[in-house]
């Protein structure tokens, strides 16, 4: 995806919905092979991915969702937990046939890619997370001291009322604030992100990823009892969370390697995609 771009998957992708427990599921799938599973997060939709999908689609099929709430999935009240939201992806891969799977994910997708290996450790394969904390989980209380954080505690009818038809200014201040370069993050691509944020129910299901924290902390904390035993990829973006994302999850798996995206912010698809692309498809041996 160049700097210009609207995000989207390559040619060959097909567009499906599946109905989970209390949620309808949109999602991407295409390519050919063993299954890797793509989780985006907040600001972005599975379209984030358009690089990513077009490099693994000749070896693997690419399933990529949107989460619940986000994107063009459906926008329920609740469920927005991530070891639920784990429970749709499972409906998802099997609804598809996709058996054990690769994930990659990045930012909230890396909590639900989280609880998704902890819940179905023999059904994942290798998992990569990119540049985004566990709630409850290593330095995740020093974490929630950064003055940058502040939006993990906006929500409620009166946030949504100051956020309404100004959707694409709340979401500006993500997109600047972790950028390296917010240049990087293009106008198409804001325009996009920002339309399907501003559709009905999208920013109140936006806000409800963030206040499920208090139970993914909760849930985390009993999944990390045990280790997941599969291979990890931990990447930072050099100019975001860096080396923190690996020593992160060294309290949640036994076999970590760390990854660094260079001249990158939190946006690893926008600001350096051919380094981000480069170490996941060297890790999962594509």
């Amino acid at each position: 995806m160049t700097e210009s771009s609207v995000p989207a998957l390559p040619a060959g992708f097909r567009a499906q919905q599946i109905a989970t427990k209390g949620a309808d599921i949109h999602l991407w799938v295409g390519g050919k092979g063993p299954a890797v599973l793509l989780l985006h997060g907040y600001g972005e939709t599975s379209e984030m991915w358009g690089p990513m999908a077009a490099a693994l689609m000749t070896k693997r099929t690419v399933i990529a969702p949107d989460l619940r709430g986000l994107g063009l999935s459906s926008k329920p009240d609740s469920g927005y937990d991530k070891a639920t939201q784990a429970q749709d992806i499972r409906t998802v891969v099997q609804t598809l046939g996709a058996g054990r799977t690769d994930i990659v994910a990045h930012d909230i997708g890396n909590m639900v890619a989280y609880a998704y290996a902890a819940q179905y450790r023999n059904d994942v394969g290798k998992l990569v997370v990119i540049d985004a904390p566990l709630p409850g989980i290593g330095p995740w209380e020093q974490i929630l001291r950064s003055p940058l954080l502040w939006h993990f505690n906006f929500r409620g009818p009166d946030a949504e009322r100051l956020v309404e038809g100004r959707e694409r200014i709340y979401l500006d201040r993500f997109w600047n604030e972790f950028s390296a370069d917010p240049a990087k993050f293009g106008e198409e691509a804001r325009a996009f992100y920002a339309a399907r944020y501003a559709q009905p129910g999208g920013m109140r299901a936006g806000f409800a990823q963030f206040a499920a924290f208090a139970q993914d902390e909760i849930d985390n904390k009993r999944f990390s009892e045990t280790k997941l035993a599969m291979p990890v990829l931990a990447i930072g973006g050099e100019k975001s969370f860096g080396p923190t994302m690996a020593a992160v999850m060294r309290f949640a798996a036994s076999d970590v390697t760390e990854g660094i995206v260079p001249n990158a912010g939190h946006w690893i698809m926008e600001e350096n995609p051919d380094a981000t692309v480069a170490l996941v498809t060297r890790f999962l041996g594509v």
